[in-house]
């Protein structure tokens, strides 16, 4: 057997498997035992994420990249931070609705950390953690929610194409096409079921 080659995103995303206590939201919420999922199962799901330079990200070409192959041309900034955010707790707690977009979700985290929680094909949750550097995109139509961790900190750059849309559609919204599509390119694929964790 080879070496096994570190995932360098690993550093600043990842992901398990949640249990279903209702305790804290900010808690990690791990599984007894912890169930990890690696990034490339996420990915069959249609979440990507990318290791990049937060330091720099002014001037970082790999984000460029990304950009422009995506066509990502809006950006902005949002802190959720009880300084920065007015009714920061009401917010966190909306955040965290389930809830899908009819466009992608894109999140660059430039410092703190945050959790992005997404149903796997069983519905059940996965819990991905994105700290600095960390960048995800969630597909259109995936029923997904967030909240801060303990630290209640994350400064995270928005993406979009063309003019942004945040328009969050409390689950149920079956109908939506943009959930249609999704289910169709994502969890009717071959075999369906839950993703092999140990992989």
């Amino acid at each position: 057997m080879g070496e096994v080659v570190k995932d360098g995103r690993e550093d600043v995303i990842q992901a398990w498997y949640m249990d279903d206590s209702e305790e804290d939201q900010r808690l990690p919420h791990h599984k007894d035992p912890k169930e990890f999922l690696s990034l490339d199962k996420l990915a069959e799901l249609g979440v990507l994420s990318w290791r990049l330079d937060a330091d720099n990200y002014e001037t970082d070409e790999e984000l460029k990249k990304i950009r422009e192959s995506r066509g990502y041309s809006y950006m902005d900034f949002c802190e959720v931070c009880p300084e920065k955010l007015p009714n920061y707790e009401e917010k966190v707690k909306s955040f965290f609705e389930e809830h899908l977009h009819t466009d992608e979700e894109i999140r660059y985290c430039v410092a703190g950390s945050g959790y992005f929680d997404v149903r796997d094909r069983n519905e059940a949750w996965i819990r991905v953690w994105v700290k600095k550097g960390g960048m995800i995109v969630l597909p259109a139509g995936i029923y997904h929610r967030f909240t801060v961790d303990s630290d209640n900190y994350i400064k995270a750059m928005r993406l979009f194409v063309g003019e942004p849309v945040w328009t969050p559609y409390n689950r149920p919204h079956d109908h939506l096409p943009a959930r249609k599509e999704y289910v169709d390119n994502f969890v009717k694929v071959s075999g369906g079921g839950a993703i092999d964790a140990s992989a």
